[in-house]
């Protein structure tokens, strides 16, 4: 059908175009790393020389670490130890670093890069490999092939740079292989897939005889177990050398069965009452419980061993069950990345036909959710604009701005991006050039309540003005020379911030689209 496979390559075009969005000039895809403005003093010295996306006032998130390790993945690097957070734990996911290392050729910039991008790639990939189990030829197909490549697991595996999309491409390869009748090739990408993550080896029950065969089959089985197994439990002795021992499972990661989803619906129920359209994660989680509720309901109600795909899948309903606190928590949690392998099992176990259109959909819900995964990054809080050869100085650093440590993370609504600050705010423009630059800042002030505001630049007065809490006042500086090395800007008031609403957050500026537009150069004699 000429109007499925159009809706096919309209999905990729889609992806394709979500994912250039979070491309920054400078800084290539580290946006998707997620690097923590808390733990730079931690950080590797190679990767504190380089220029990247980091997120002053977040936490960050789990890549920021494997893409550290991937700097070093023989572990030798000493700074490891004090960079990761529990680097036993993280060094045992070693096969996605160590790609990430080969592909960037040791190269600390393209290391970043490539870690930075194997989410995409693998997500290309497996949009060619589902084809063989859903080729376009049906809408049940498209649903199905849309159903796992823009479930919200995979969509939050691709913004994070997380490992779980590029180890579900591993386990659909490794099956593919067992569908062709290779099954050794299959145990080998399946012990490669216990590399990248331990519970990707629960996906080796695709290699499991069928319910006829003999105990000569359950031998074969056995060794190909054995293969599987044997390079992590290798690689678990040599980081045990390494760092010390890699027993730890991950901080309430597992728990009682039922106990940690059953917690999480209660959670959920109860939050659903203060949802508003500024914050809908509570009915993220509750797509993905009943999206995973459905996935795990109908597997286990309907056994079918022979089928390679629902020996996978069945693990995963199982290793559901016992997921602890850690997997479920937050809006709307990590279990739908966790449980990928369980998705795509059931998309392709659902018979076809009308009569189960109801549960392939139930089983599909957070498609829904895809949308808030993929959306275009917020970006630093403010935007350069001129000529590459005044953006960037010789030696490629980029003209950039720092915010001090009392303004809060950038915020968007449509078109507008703005930070708050708790208190008088500052910030530092730093002119990569050896020479002045001369250049004009745009930007819009809110406020929390009625104060004067005063702007000044390296200390001396700009701009003041009385501000309005229901008014936004423009602000335009022309001519400004920004001097080699750092420039101080800070807006001023000695009126206290205060919270508004039921933001638990006490605010006072807030600065609106930030914009630094570069001019010229001029001679070196002027900053004399």
């Amino acid at each position: 059908m000429l109007e499925v496979s159009l809706a096919y390559g309209a999905l990729v075009a889609i992806f394709l175009t979500a994912l250039v969005q979070f491309y920054i000039p400078g800084k290539g895809f580290t946006y998707l790393i997620s690097f923590s403005g808390q733990t730079e003093a931690a950080r590797l010295s190679k990767l504190r020389k380089l220029d990247f996306h980091v997120e002053r006032t977040s936490a960050g998130y789990d890549a920021q670490y494997y893409a550290q390790i991937a700097m070093d993945p023989s572990l030798q690097n000493r700074e490891l130890r004090k960079a990761v957070d529990s680097l036993p734990y993280r060094a045992r996911r070693i096969l996605f670093p160590a790609v990430a290392y080969g592909l960037g050729l040791g190269e600390p910039s393209m290391i970043l890069q490539a870690y930075a991008l194997q989410n995409a790639i693998a997500w290309l990939l497996l949009a060619g490999l589902l084809l063989h189990w859903f080729p376009p030829r049906s809408w049940d197909n498209f649903i199905r092939w849309t159903g796992v490549l823009f479930s919200f697991g995979l969509c939050v595996s691709l913004r994070n740079s997380l490992i779980d999309g590029p180890s579900l491409l591993l386990i659909a390869f490794g099956v593919y292989l067992c569908d062709k009748g290779r099954p050794w090739w299959s145990a080998a990408v399946f012990a490669l897939g216990g590399l990248g993550k331990e519970t990707s080896l629960l996906a080796s029950a695709a290699l499991l005889p069928g319910r006829a065969a003999g105990p000569r089959a359950w031998g074969r089985a056995l060794l190909r177990g054995v293969l599987v197994a044997a390079p992590l439990a290798l690689w678990l002795v040599y980081i045990a050398r390494m760092v010390g021992p890699a027993a730890d499972v991950g901080y309430r990661n597992f728990d009682l069965p039922f106990a940690a989803y059953l917690h999480k619906w209660r959670e959920v129920l109860g939050a659903l009452p203060e949802t508003s359209l500024l914050d809908l994660g509570a009915v993220w989680s509750l797509l993905m419980l009943v999206a995973l509720t459905v996935q795990m309901v109908y597997l286990l109600a309907r056994p079918r061993w022979d089928q390679a795909w629902w020996r996978v899948g069945a693990s995963y309903a199982v290793l559901m069950i016992f997921l602890g606190d850690a997997v479920w928590e937050g809006y709307p949690g990590a279990a739908s990345r966790v449980l990928l392998p369980m998705q795509l099992a059931f998309n392709f176990l659902v018979p076809a036909g009308r009569g189960w259109t109801l549960v392939l959909l139930l089983g599909n819900l957070t498609l829904l959710a895809a949308p808030t995964a993929l959306e275009a990054p917020l970006g630093d809080g403010y935007q350069v604009g001129g000529p590459a050869e005044l953006v960037y100085g010789k030696a490629g650093e980029k003209m950039r701005v720092e915010f001090s440590d009392t303004w809060y993370a950038t915020e968007r609504y449509r078109q507008d991006s703005w930070c708050w600050a708790a208190e008088s705010g500052s910030l530092l423009l730093h002119n990569p050039h050896d020479r002045p630059l001369v250049g004009r800042l745009r930007f819009a002030l809110g406020v929390s309540g009625n104060r004067e505001g005063l702007l000044k630049l390296n200390g001396v007065p700009e701009w003041g003005g009385f501000l309005t809490e229901n008014t936004q006042v423009t602000v335009v500086l022309n001519n400004v020379v920004l001097l080699p090395g750092d420039t101080h800007l800070e807006l001023i008031s000695d009126t206290p911030g205060r919270q508004i609403g039921e933001d638990p957050r006490v605010l006072k500026f807030r600065l609106i689209n930030f914009r630094v537009d570069l001019q010229r150069l001029l001679p070196v004699e002027t900053a004399r």
